[in-house]
């Protein structure tokens, strides 16, 4: 962890922000948007990129994609020039729980992945280009979404050891953590061999 020298109220409020920045639901404002439906009737019925891609948009997905990963961007960026390093890290966390349980759609929201991406990215970007890079090779190689995510989140604290910023290592491990936890359903059917391939429609 970075060391905590922001004062708690600015933490609070700091934490406050990025959760209502990450809790914006962007795949279903993207979806009706664009046309597509209502995005809880399509596929898994996350809210993701992924599940957007089975509506058979790109555009779409890409959209949601890059938004979603952005809002961890933004929140971290934004509270690292404002306040500090010790306020960028929990605003990445808290806008990473903000995706996953958004006040706006009773706190059922996506599996965070492209805002696990995006925190990452701004928080180290050759953290965040490792955990890309593993989510790429795994899809290559699997053409698996979830699994793709699995493995990139629980690779990353080793990485982060290995780059020189063992300060991220906890937050990894919360995120990784929350990343698995999310994907119980995901980790069933891999198991059992019916978790839908990257582009196509879950079986």
């Amino acid at each position: 962890m970075p060391e905590i020298v922001t004062s708690v109220p600015l933490l609070l409020i700091t934490g406050v922000l990025a959760y209502l920045l990450g809790s914006i639901p962007f795949g279903l404002v993207i979806t009706k948007a664009f046309g597509l439906g209502n995005l809880r009737e399509i596929g898994s019925g996350n809210i993701g990129a992924t599940n957007v891609l089975r509506t058979g948009s790109k555009p779409a997905a890409l959209a949601t994609l890059l938004l979603d990963s952005g809002k961890g961007a933004i929140a971290v960026l934004v509270a690292r020039y404002m306040v500090g390093e010790d306020a960028a890290q929990l605003a990445g966390l808290m806008a990473f729980l903000g995706h996953l349980f958004p006040v706006w759609l009773g706190f059922k929201g996506g599996k965070g992945v492209a805002t696990y991406l995006g925190t990452l990215l701004a928080l180290s970007f050759p953290a965040g280009t490792v955990a890309c890079l593993t989510w790429l090779v795994a899809a290559a190689l699997f053409r698996i979404s979830s699994l793709s995510a699995l493995v990139a989140a629980v690779s990353m604290p080793a990485a982060l050891i290995w780059l020189g910023r063992p300060d991220m290592v906890v937050l990894a491990i919360a995120l990784g953590a929350l990343i698995w936890v999310r994907h119980a359903g995901n980790i069933r059917r891999i198991m059992n061999g019916t978790e839908a391939k990257i582009g196509k429609k879950d079986k």
